[in-house]
């Protein structure tokens, strides 16, 4: 998805007040507000196929995905900032009560003309400061290709999956992702 900016700066407190009673998603980046637009039926299939597959393979395990009205906090040494990710999947829970998770090990995020910017820039460099991630999933829109950002140490590791056939392995929560199912009813094989 994208975002448009809303220009006045407000506090933490006030943003996540502000989005328990909004009918629109905003993403926060210190203080600033940024309205959320919304995505192509290619986007939300692929999204969803992405959800489902982990609800099913994670399903009886300690660790859990989250859709795209969960957000994650990203806490920088200077200011905080809040993303709406596609998808992602956390094993540490924030409790209940919570309308953010801390501690994901995976992101996913689909990506479009108009988000490839944000997802594989900013969001990207910010989601790598989160000590709990293991693993950054970009998924292009448009053609069964996977990016995935792998953490190795202290930096993250490139992969590209480009063949219908390609199974992207998530070896820390024991799960795979075949690209087929990723992208089942949005292109073919």
């Amino acid at each position: 998805m994208s975002t448009v900016r809303i220009t006045e700066l407000i506090s933490v407190e006030d943003y996540l007040e502000g989005e328990l009673v909004s009918r629109a998603k905003h993403e926060y980046v210190a203080g600033a507000v940024f309205a959320m637009v919304g995505a192509r039926n290619a986007h939300n299939r692929i999204a969803g196929n992405a959800y489902g597959l982990l609800y099913s393979l994670l399903s009886g395990k300690p660790c859990q995905p989250c859709n795209s009205d969960t957000k994650i906090r990203v806490r920088r040494p200077d200011h905080i900032r809040f993303y709406y990710p596609d998808v992602s999947v956390v094993c540490d829970e924030n409790p209940l009560s919570d309308t953010f998770q801390d501690r994901p090990v995976l992101i996913i995020e689909v990506l479009s003309e108009t988000t490839r910017r944000l997802d594989d820039g900013e969001k990207r460099d910010a989601y790598f400061t989160i000590p709990t991630l293991n693993y950054y999933l970009l998924l292009e829109q448009d053609d069964a290709i996977a990016v995935m950002y792998e953490r190795s140490g202290e930096r993250f590791e490139r992969h590209e999956f480009t063949s219908f056939d390609d199974v992207i392995p998530i070896t820390s929560l024991g799960i795979s992702l075949p690209l087929r199912d990723l992208y089942n009813r949005v292109v073919s094989g």
